[in-house]
């Protein structure tokens, strides 16, 4: 029957040759939980000043706790990692988000645990950060392993950088919203607001996504055909219900590629690490900075991350489509390392705040620029595994990242800050030189593999 006007009473559907964007949903909420991740491991370093003067932590103590969420979250990647193989990071990543948002609340309390009797003040402190990293550190190498089933092969630079746009996000947010509601409200009601965007992160991502594409209601033949393109010759429509394989850890650690890869990442994260503790200490102490100016400038690396990031992966992906997976990958990390680099020498010696700071940030950027390759490559070694392989990576790039706070603080306080900077601009340019041994197209798991 059909209504006045002559029109059909029932509802148009898509047109099923038009391939729908659950992929990009997917991303989306991917790079959402990112900026989560962000703003409750730089909440610390924002609220830092105020947690040192009430409590009159020195700087070496304080970066002791500022390490402590990077050495929890460093030592669960591999498991974190291998649970998302497993079992799926749908599931994982809901629990790991609840579980890490509880121990963030926990920060705000730390002062009246127990724990501060039996350990005493800063070890209460260090003890809930490292469970917050504990809870964190399943998120990456999960994320990853989403990417590398949810894009096409041909599309894993721009899907690994769309989530690290998350990161930026996170940080462009985190320093105006936690040094905004520290001083009208005081820092322990910063971490209660982002245990509660915690909650809601996890319920929307438990609501809506799927651990492989074919289980996704939302998604047509079309976008199917177009995840797929490229993987030719391996099993694509595998389910939660079908046979999992063992991880392959005698080919992952007898692989020349996957050492250099991530001997190289720690190499890469120990500068970023820097951005993520001392920088909005250092341009309030060292640069004089006001607390309401640290937190407008301390957004800038995050914007120059959200703005280099998916250029990163971009090139990477263009530059695979030109001269193949291992010489592509290899120009990305090499373009991007080597501005970072030089970036983060000029921008510790300049004498003008800006200037400086300007050149910080837009060393952070070229530094995601780069590591969105990291990520790629981990989907080129192995699809169905790259969740503990990304796990591994992840985990030698934040023992890098647990090194980064203390070695700083130790450099900074006998040497000056320039001098730490100057140390993190070497330890930069040795990821792109290890580079000379990653050949994202060695894989590690047969064509052929489920």
């Amino acid at each position: 029957m059909t209504p006045p006007g002559g029109e059909s009473a029932t509802p148009s559907l898509p047109d099923p040759a038009q391939p729908t964007h659950v992929r990009w949903h997917i991303l989306i909420l991917l790079a959402a939980i990112a900026a989560l991740t962000y703003l409750d491991r730089l909440n610390l370093g924002i609220a830092g000043k105020q947690i040192q003067d009430e409590f009159a932590f020195s700087n070496e103590t304080m970066g002791w706790i500022l390490s402590a969420f990077v050495l929890g979250y460093a030592l669960f990647q591999v498991p974190g990692g291998w649970l998302g193989d497993r079992f799926g990071p749908r599931g994982v990543l809901t629990v790991a988000i609840v579980f890490w948002s509880l121990f963030t609340a926990a920060t705000a309390l730390a002062p009246r645990l127990p724990l501060r009797g039996w350990f005493g003040l800063a070890w209460s402190f260090a003890m809930a950060r490292f469970l917050v990293g504990v809870g964190e550190g399943t998120v990456f190498p999960n994320t990853s392993r989403m990417v590398a089933f949810w894009m096409s092969e041909r599309e894993r630079g721009i899907g690994n950088s769309l989530w690290l746009v998350g990161i930026g996000a996170g940080g462009i947010v985190t320093p105006m919203f936690i040094s905004s509601m520290a001083e009208h409200w005081g820092w322990r009601t910063s971490f209660y607001a982002c245990a509660l965007a915690g909650g809601l992160v996890a319920l929307v991502w438990n609501l809506y996504a799927t651990n492989h594409p074919q289980e996704h209601r939302r998604m047509n033949a079309a976008e199917l055909a177009l995840i797929r393109a490229g993987i030719a010759g391996r099993n694509v429509t595998r389910t939660s219900s079908a046979p999992r394989q063992p991880t392959p850890w005698n080919r992952i650690f007898s692989s020349g590629s996957v050492w250099a890869l991530i001997l190289s990442y720690f190499c890469i994260a120990y500068p970023a690490y820097i951005f993520y503790t001392w920088f909005f200490i250092y341009l309030v102490r060292v640069r004089g900075l006001t607390v309401t100016q640290g937190g407008f400038w301390g957004s800038a690396p995050f914007i120059a991350i959200a703005l280099l990031a998916p250029l990163g992966g971009r090139i990477s992906d263009r530059a695979v489509a030109r001269w193949g997976k291992r010489r592509g990958r290899q120009s990305a990390v090499w373009l991007g390392a080597a501005c970072s680099a030089t970036l983060l020498w000029a921008g510790g010696h300049a004498e003008d705040n800006t200037l400086a700071i300007l050149l910080l940030a837009a060393a952070a950027g070229f530094n995601l620029f780069a590591t969105a390759t990291w990520w790629a490559t981990c989907n080129d070694l192995t699809r169905n595994f790259s969740g503990s392989l990304s796990g591994l990576m992840n985990m030698f790039g934040n023992l890098g990242g647990w090194l980064s706070p203390i070695v700083t603080a130790y450099i900074a306080t006998r040497f000056g800050w320039t001098q730490a900077l100057d140390f993190a601009a070497v330890v930069t340019l040795a990821a792109p030189v290890l580079w000379f041994w990653v050949n994202a197209a060695a894989a590690i798991e047969p064509a052929t593999a489920a």
